[in-house]
């Protein structure tokens, strides 16, 4: 096969210019040996695009024999690639550069499946310099492409997957906000309702009251004594009927006060002390009953320029966090909350717990989103996830923490008095 081949190129080559003829009889035979043996596409063409040699490897872009290639063009060959082919090849012809790195893709007419191969163009000069035909290598990357084209999709179907994530996380977190809010507003209502009962019970008495002293009055009976004890009986309900109105007043001005500042993303300027106690009067209806007491110590005239709303979101979700975790089986304990200023324009809040602790394992992973240790209770594992985002995202502050197992837990807060503009918002 070699020999026919060598003889074809020979017949070919006594029909060319003389220059390409030598220069194709001086490559024979050990041309023909690299052409035959090489792992990769090669072949020579004239200067007008006709191939004077060319190994089989080569013609599996067209699927045209070896024999029916030699002194055919191009055009002739694969006229799908002719006119790039020829612009190559007129370009080495005029500028004497190879051409390097050229990406060739077609689909034979015998497959379904397209194919893709790196090509690199190469003049071949005669000895006095003059360019007589130009050397082409192929390299088929079919396989290479088509893996690049499956990491792209797996890279792309990862993208979208991990964007889908971070949009149910995102979903998840607001969820929680809204659930921490609906536990305090259930908390409140509950509040509430206690100096609202009371007083609708020391109203209803003191009507009963007045209703007989007024029959008494129409029927002439009424009596020094009972005039006494009425007016004392009055006294006594209008204590009663004040204090607790002006509990549920406390109550519902300091939950009107923390859910604006929770609606409201604006940054303006507050009293540290001031917010945080009205923000653990909304969190103490939330205590079990007898069993947790909250304390909080401020240091007076702390001035912030931040987010009270997003302090506020916070100290609940640290709070109903040792509620759910801290104190299990009805455990009693405490909670303290003390805040004071730490120099350089910062504040520290310190929110400790004297509960179960955490353990090692548990210490590592407590921040991290849907981590949690009561999920079979219907806990999500969002809400010191919300802690660490809004303070380190939203605040411009950090945190750090120790625990113990039986040893209760303590967080620390370190927040610039006067909160970074422009970060991301919770």
């Amino acid at each position: 096969m070699a020999t026919n081949r060598h003889l074809s190129q020979v017949s070919v080559a006594e029909m060319l210019p003389p220059e390409i003829s030598q220069a194709l009889l001086v490559q024979q035979p050990a041309l023909q040996l690299i052409y035959d043996t090489a792992p990769i596409g090669l072949a020579f063409l004239s200067p007008d695009c006709r191939y004077l040699q060319i190994n089989e490897r080569l013609t599996e872009i067209c699927g045209i024999s070896v024999e029916d290639h030699l002194g055919r063009s191009v055009r002739d060959c694969v006229p799908a690639l002719a006119e790039a082919v020829e612009a190559i090849v007129g370009s080495i012809m005029k500028t004497g550069e190879p051409v390097l790195g050229v990406e060739v893709a077609g689909q034979r007419a015998d497959r379904t499946e397209e194919r893709s191969w790196v090509t690199y163009w190469h003049p071949l000069r005669n000895p006095s310099g003059e360019i007589v035909g130009v050397n082409v290598a192929a390299e088929e990357v079919t396989e290479r492409k088509r893996a690049e084209q499956a990491v792209r999709s797996a890279r792309d179907a990862a993208e979208t997957a991990l964007h889908n994530l971070r949009e149910t996380q995102k979903s998840l977190i607001e969820a929680e906000k809204l659930a921490a809010l609906g536990r305090l507003v259930a908390g409140v209502a509950h509040e509430i309702n206690n100096p609202v009962g009371t007083s609708l019970t020391v109203a209803s008495a003191l009507a009963r009251r007045s209703g007989l002293i007024a029959q008494e009055m129409s029927l002439g009976t009424l009596k020094r004594s009972s005039l006494s004890d009425f007016l004392g009986a009055v006294q006594q309900a209008s204590a009663q009927l004040q204090d607790s109105l002006n509990r549920a007043a406390e109550l519902i001005q300091s939950f009107k006060q923390v859910a604006a500042d929770r609606n409201n993303s604006d940054l303006r300027s507050f009293d540290l002390c001031d917010l945080t106690e009205q923000v653990a009067v909304g969190l103490r209806p939330a205590l079990p009953k007898q069993r947790v007491s909250l304390n909080v110590q401020c240091q007076a005239n702390l001035a912030m320029s931040s987010y009270p709303g997003s302090y506020g979101q916070v100290l609940t979700n640290l709070f109903l966090n040792s509620i759910a975790h801290a104190f299990p089986d009805s455990r009693k304990g405490t909670i303290d909350i003390k805040v004071r200023d730490a120099g350089a324009g910062h504040v520290e809040i310190t929110f400790a717990d004297d509960g179960c602790g955490m353990s090692a394992d548990v210490r590592k992973q407590a921040f991290d989103p849907f981590f949690t240790t009561r999920r079979h209770q219907g806990c999500t594992g969002l809400g010191l996830h919300i802690v660490y985002s809004v303070v380190t995202d939203r605040l411009g502050g950090r945190l750090d923490f120790d625990s113990e197992p039986g040893e209760g837990t303590v967080v620390r807060l370190i927040l610039p008095r006067q909160a970074p503009v422009g970060l991301c918002r919770e």
